[in-house]
């Protein structure tokens, strides 16, 4: 698995999950649980994250979409 983003924003990270699926990328949401932990510290932002050979099709797919630069 190699991470694309983090974000501490769980909208934008649903978002993306939902752009990558409509693209047949299938992602994971790490670090859900620790980031709830923190609470509103923001110290513990979620990693998106997509197969080693997905990456570069996500990258594409989000850089069309705004989301990455």
């Amino acid at each position: 698995m190699r991470e694309l983003l983090r974000s501490q924003d769980p909208v934008r990270l649903s978002f993306l999950t939902a752009l990558l699926a409509d693209a047949g990328i299938e992602s994971l949401i790490l670090d859900t649980h620790s980031s709830i932990m923190q609470g509103s510290l923001d110290i513990l932002p979620q990693r998106l994250v997509v197969a080693e050979d997905d990456l570069d099709r996500a990258r594409r797919v989000l850089t069309e979409a705004g989301e990455l630069s």
